[in-house]
């Protein structure tokens, strides 16, 4: 017996699809197909990102005028000139998007924000109990599913030297669930590619897991609190990683085709290595877990306070504090300024790898980095000392993107006004564009709390198929009648009655503008993405 969704594709999209296709493919409205994963990779820096910094060189007066004030905008970025910072992606500005006015007070701000800006909750300073929710990309993880299921990496230190092996990550798998990170790219190279590169690691550690079980089960009789779920979530990840060692032997072909070199500087920690040189090293390993398939989603802290910067171009026999440029000290005759901006070159470059490194991966009639998003933004604010009230976020989207944002520089409307969007809300539509419909996702703000201003929910704006529907009252009256036959058999298959499919709805206004007034009727296209959105996430 047919359920209304095959009736839809049987009969709608049965008879019609041959002759139907042009035409939604000439207006972007192609049905999706998910023959491959999304992937998504987090930068995280510290230090802040300075607004003034990030705002386009290329503004108009009008436009200036409106930066300067945090008045909410929107441009096309592909015909204007790039911060300094950001110009080794000039040739990726299809895929560039800049997103101004997004605030974090929800979360931890100032030197550090641990795992609470990527779970939009203060995380009282790093505690186990602090952490209230899984991260955005243990979340995403779950959506698409890899055999490391996240990967998360970091380049941290205590201002002298380099962490390394496995240490505490920022990521959270859930409620109380703090991550793990891979701290050099050596560690990271052996435990991610290990499983070919040393095929007999897979048995030895099968045969210790299983010990290990054993003895963590007979404990978890006898523990109570925080320790009995600690270790109730380290038997998990024992039976987690003997079940990813049976997935990666079935993978070694493809993982042995695109296995990174790494330098023998990174050997033992790589306690020799410079940052530029091991920002390289992290950067392969991270595009072959990708390429390979290890993992969709990825989470770099790419720096924090404490990370020790030496070999840095224009201060190469510097040891550099972070921490120490959020105060304005410079090194060597350069000005904090202009170091802080050496070090952002520095890290943007490593971006423009993985987009080219990605786009140099054939997939579907593509590349792999048309499935891709990356992301990269501070974890404290909008300075050393932030307060959150503003967050700059860069953002590179694949050709495939479920976002309708690429190509654009937005400015949303200031903290605590009318229309203001949070780290909350953008996470939200992160997860609603790719498949889960979470109302909300993170804490709310205080003070638009306070001010009752409405902060829940996705910035439906910019989800793709929300903005072809929008589009709808540009449409032809030709193709409008293209789809009236559509629009009956859809709203048959709905139970509705033509009285209600022909009401008519004020098209949504874009960001920060003010709502358009001229109605857009219900027609088949809109009535079909519906549909058969609200029917995959039943």
């Amino acid at each position: 017996m047919k359920n209304r969704r095959d009736f839809l594709k049987s009969t709608v999209l049965g008879t019609g699809a041959l002759s139907l296709t042009p035409f939604f493919n000439a207006f972007g409205a192609t049905p999706a197909q998910q023959a491959f994963p999304k992937r998504f990779v987090f930068i995280r820096k510290s230090n802040g990102e300075r607004p003034n910094e990030v705002a386009l060189p290329s503004l108009t007066a009008q436009e200036k005028a409106l930066e300067d004030k945090k008045l909410p905008f929107e441009l096309d970025l592909r015909d204007r000139e790039l911060p300094v910072y950001l110009r080794a992606l000039d040739k990726h500005k299809d895929n560039l998007c800049i997103l101004q006015g997004l605030s974090c007070m929800m979360s931890e701000n100032g030197h550090y924000s641990f795992s609470s800006i990527m779970g939009a909750y203060k995380s009282n300073k790093n505690s186990l109990s602090g952490i209230k929710r899984a991260t955005i990309d243990f979340e995403l993880a779950k959506l698409f599913p890899s055999p490391f299921g996240h990967v998360e990496l970091s380049l941290t230190g205590n201002y002298s030297a380099f962490r390394s092996g496995i240490v505490s990550g920022y990521s959270a798998s859930g409620p109380h669930q703090r991550n793990y990170c891979y701290a050099d790219p050596q560690t990271a190279f052996n435990e991610l590619f290990g499983a070919v590169t040393n095929p007999g690691i897979v048995d030895t550690d099968n045969a210790m897991f299983k010990f290990l079980e054993s003895e963590e089960s007979f404990k978890a009789g006898i523990l109570k609190g925080y320790e009995k779920l600690k270790l109730s979530n380290h038997i998990d990840s024992i039976e987690a990683t003997v079940s990813r060692n049976l997935k990666l032997s079935k993978m070694a072909d493809i993982i042995g085709k695109h296995i990174p070199q790494i330098n023998k500087i990174h050997a033992n920690g790589g306690i020799n290595a410079s940052y530029p040189e091991k920002q390289s090293a992290m950067t392969d390993i991270l595009i072959a877990a990708l390429v390979t398939g290890l993992t969709n989603v990825v989470t770099y802290t790419i720096d924090e306070l404490s990370t020790p910067i030496r070999g840095l171009p224009g201060n190469e026999g510097d040891l550099i504090s972070i921490h120490s440029l959020g105060h304005g000290g410079g090194y060597s005759g350069v000005s904090s300024d202009k170091v802080r901006e050496n070090i952002r070159i520095g890290q943007i470059q490593q971006v423009a790898r993985i987009v080219e490194g990605l786009k140099a991966v054939p997939e579907g009639k593509g590349s792999m980095f048309d499935n891709t998003m990356i992301m990269y933004f501070p974890e404290g604010g909008e300075t050393h000392h932030g307060f959150g009230l503003e967050a700059p976020c860069v953002i590179m989207a694949g050709n495939n993107c479920n976002l309708d944002i690429a190509g654009r520089y937005f400015r949303v409307p200031y903290h605590g006004t009318k229309g203001h969007k949070t780290i909350g809300n953008w996470y939200t539509t992160l997860l609603n564009a790719h498949g889960n419909p979470i109302k909300h996702y993170g804490d709310l703000d205080l003070e638009m709390s306070r001010k009752k201003l409405d902060q829940t929910g996705s910035i439906k704006e910019f989800i793709a198929w929300y903005a072809k529907h929008r589009a709808l009252n540009l449409w032809e009256p030709t193709a409008r009648m293209m789809c009236w036959c559509l629009e009956h058999r859809v709203a048959e298959a709905l139970g509705l009655s033509m009285g209600r499919v022909e009401g008519r709805a004020a098209a949504p206004p874009l960001v920060g503008q003010a709502a358009r007034v001229r109605p857009v009727p219900l027609t088949a296209h809109c009535l079909l993405g519906t549909f058969l959105w609200r029917e995959e996430n039943r």
